[in-house]
C-alpha cells in the first residue's frame, strides 16, 4: 500500500511566513528557517515552501532564504514562486530544493514543464494549480498570479496537459476551501486524482486530522498539504500521524 504523506507548507511573504483565507487578509505566521527545522523535527514527510508574491510582484524566490531552511532539513523539499525559466530552476534546486513548483510559468508557457523534466526528471517537477469552482464552466477553473488572474484552462484539462509535459506531481489548492478549515475540497481533489496517473498532493481547507481522512479516502488524494493548523499549534504532524494510524491509514 502505498504511504500516504503529511506536508506542511510554508507560504513566504518578504522574508516571513503568512496566512490568509482565500487567499486574501494575510497575517504573520513566523520565521521560515525556525518552523523549517521545527517541522523535520516533528516527522513531516515533505515540506512545501511558497514564496507566495513571487510571480505578482515579478521577484525572483529569496535564495538565502532557500538556502538556511534547506539547511535545516532532511525530509525532501519543495519550493515554488517567480520560477521562471531553466536557469530558475537550476539556482533553486543548487540553493537546497528537491523539486520545482510551477504554477503561473507553467501556464503561461507550458514548454517550461516539458523542459525541466527533460534536464532533471520528471520526479523534480511539481505542477501547481490553483482552482475556483466556476458555475459558467460548470467545473473548476485554474488561476494564476497567486488566484489573481482566471484563466481559459478548465482543472483536468489542465492537469491532464501537465502530467503530458513531464509533471511528476500536482500539488492541487482549492481556493473555495484555502484558510477556511472546513475540509478539503473532496469533489476537486477526487475529479483530478481520478484523471491523471501521478501524485496528487490535496491543498486548501485543513482543519483537523479528521479532514486529512476524507481528503485521502473519499478525494483519493496521494499527499495532503496543511499551514495555518500546523503554524498556529491547531494540531501536530504527529497528532494527524497518530489519528490516521489508528484509522488505518498507511503513514510513515
Amino acid at each position: 500500500m502505498i504511504t500516504k504523506r503529511i506536508i506542511p507548507c510554508l507560504d513566504v511573504k518578504e522574508g516571513r511566513v503568512v496566512k490568509g483565507i482565500q487567499f486574501l487578509g494575510l497575517r504573520d505566521a513566523g520565521d521560515p528557517v525556525e518552523l523549517a527545522k521545527f517541522y523535520d523535527e516533528e516527522g513531516a514527510d515533505e515540506l512545501v515552501f511558497l514564496d507566495i508574491s513571487a510571480s505578482h510582484e515579478g521577484r525572483k524566490t529569496m535564495v538565502d532564504v532557500l538556502e538556511q531552511v534547506a539547511a535545516q532539513l532532511a525530509i525532501p523539499f519543495t519550493v515554488g514562486g517567480g520560477i521562471n525559466s531553466l536557469e530558475d530552476m537550476k539556482k533553486i534546486l543548487r540553493a537546497g530544493a528537491d523539486k520545482v513548483s510551477l504554477n503561473t510559468a507553467a501556464v503561461v508557457n507550458p514548454e517550461l514543464i516539458s523542459e525541466g523534466a527533460g534536464f532533471f526528471g520528471s520526479q523534480c517537477i511539481v505542477v501547481a494549480i490553483d482552482a475556483k469552482y466556476d458555475t459558467e464552466l460548470g467545473s473548476f477553473r485554474v488561476y494564476t498570479h497567486g488566484g489573481r488572474k482566471a484563466t481559459e484552462w478548465e482543472v483536468v484539462a489542465w492537469a491532464k496537459e501537465a502530467v503530458k509535459r513531464g509533471a511528476g506531481e500536482i500539488l492541487l489548492t482549492s481556493m473555495d476551501s484555502d484558510g477556511e478549515k472546513n475540509g478539503f475540497n473532496l469533489a476537486l481533489n477526487k475529479l483530478v486524482n481520478e484523471a491523471v496517473s501521478v501524485p496528487v498532493i490535496a491543498s486548501g481547507g485543513a482543519g483537523n486530522a479528521e479532514h486529512f481522512l476524507h481528503a485521502f479516502k473519499e478525494g483519493k488524494a496521494d499527499a495532503a498539504l496543511a499551514a495555518s493548523i500546523f503554524h498556529y499549534k491547531e494540531t501536530s504532524v504527529k497528532e494527524v500521524k497518530a489519528y490516521l494510524n489508528e484509522q488505518g491509514v498507511n503513514v510513515r
